[in-house]
């Protein structure tokens, strides 16, 4: 068997759709899941003229719904109606709200190893055509067993059960980190931060005609934490979880470009981050918003870092009190200002599994801008009781590629053999 060193993987692009609000008067209730996930597709090609078509080598696209729109192996259903040679194979994945995630760290992977060169990553989630957990079926053992508590079948009770388990994390604390995150995402649009990232969706409905979507619908900049403190809590009475202080129902799609920096040079692709490490772990399903801390600190000594060295967090808000038990675990204030620049999904939405490259592309945007950060991370929690953690490189950072504090591939894993 021939010894061969893993290859450095890189982040070239990423973009999304606007996300919308789930329901009959949202952006996308007459647009197909499917078709959000081609208007991505065709939008990294036509941002990438120097790529062509057949050197893609896959397409993995998530879904924590797949069926209707959502289903049909939607990697390879969407790389065809995006037009994409018929050479390019496709696959679907599923991991809940990190699908898109692990879309990508699984080609990553691949590139790695030496089966890719180039692949496309992500996620869709149409919450109004496939509302969460519908048409699921969970294995009665669940409760007959006690294999999980009821409560962790619900994403909002786990996230009461999180107020639960950390005191310290008030209801006033988690409104005022949910109207921050509404205000930085306003001050994000208005500073032109997210808008180079959006993908513009035609869309049409009965009785209006078509509207070009070029902004996120979720967002309601100006919310204060007074208005939080009037909205009702729906998942327990007198408790701490509500709409405003956590993320919404969505619809939206994501895709990232990947390749190996051998390929990336090749071709004349850009590179926005270079992949350290990836983890994912398991929590209690019971609060399974807890999952980034142990996720995080398995890729945090894979790559042979510690908390210091990150510059940056995405984290996936899809509760307050979610991120704020891991800016606690970690010893980070609630206005870190590494934390979260643009906002987060309490304002800008998480369309399921689309999310995990919408954190992707705001962290390479953010590594654009702040050369002086080298290493950040993407985290999120998963239903059921997991976390996902990816830590990236900044390429504008002076010792950009050296070997002085992580790295992988022929950095990390001398004597790899395949």
């Amino acid at each position: 068997m021939n010894q061969r060193q893993l290859r450095e993987v890189v982040f070239v692009d990423g973009v999304r759709t606007p996300f919308g609000r789930a329901g009959e008067k949202g952006y996308y209730a007459g647009t197909r899941a499917d078709d959000l996930v081609v208007h991505c597709i065709r939008d990294l090609l036509r941002r990438h003229p120097e790529l062509p078509p057949e050197r893609i080598d896959d397409v993995a696209i998530a879904a924590t719904t797949q069926t209707g729109d959502q289903g049909l192996t939607i990697g390879r259903t969407a790389a065809l109606l995006a037009g994409l040679p018929r050479s390019v194979p496709g696959f679907a994945i599923d991991r809940m709200c990190a699908g898109a995630m692990t879309a990508v760290t699984t080609t990553a992977s691949g590139i790695a190893f030496g089966a890719y060169d180039v692949v496309i990553a992500g996620g869709v989630e149409h919450m109004g055509h496939h509302p969460m957990g519908v048409g699921a079926d969970p294995n009665p053992r669940f409760v007959s067993e006690r294999i999980v508590d009821p409560a962790a079948l619900n994403m909002g009770n786990t996230a009461e059960n999180l107020h639960d388990r950390f005191p310290a994390i008030t209801k006033e604390r988690t409104d005022r980190y949910a109207a921050a995150s509404q205000r930085k995402l306003a001050e994000a649009y208005a500073a032109e931060q997210i808008q180079p990232d959006l993908v513009p969706v035609a869309t049409r409905k009965e009785g209006t005609g078509w509207e070009l979507r070029t902004v996120d619908e979720p967002p309601r900049p100006g919310t204060t934490v007074e208005d939080l403190a009037e909205l009702r809590t729906p998942f327990r009475a007198h408790g701490r979880v509500t709409a405003g202080n956590a993320a919404g129902l969505n619809d939206g799609a994501t895709t990232a470009l990947l390749a190996s920096e051998e390929a990336a040079a090749e071709l004349g692709l850009p590179v926005k981050m270079r992949l350290v490490s990836f983890a994912f772990a398991g929590v209690e399903p019971e609060v399974m918003g807890v999952g980034p801390v142990p996720a995080t600190e398995k890729a945090l000594r894979t790559a042979g870092l510690s908390i210091d060295d990150i510059g940056l967090f995405e984290i996936n808000e899809a509760f307050a009190v979610q991120v704020l038990s891991f800016l606690d675990h970690f010893g980070i204030d609630d206005d870190d200002p590494r934390v979260n620049r643009y906002g987060g999904a309490i304002a800008v939405g998480h369309p399921l599994a689309s999310s995990g490259v919408r954190l992707m592309s705001q962290l390479a945007r953010q590594f654009e801008e702040d050369p002086s950060v080298r290493y950040g991370i993407t985290t999120m929690c998963i239903g059921l009781g997991m976390g996902a953690t990816v830590i990236w490189e900044n390429p504008h950072h002076a010792e950009y590629g050296t070997t002085s504090n992580a790295g992988t591939g022929t950095a990390s894993t001398e004597g790899a053999t395949a």
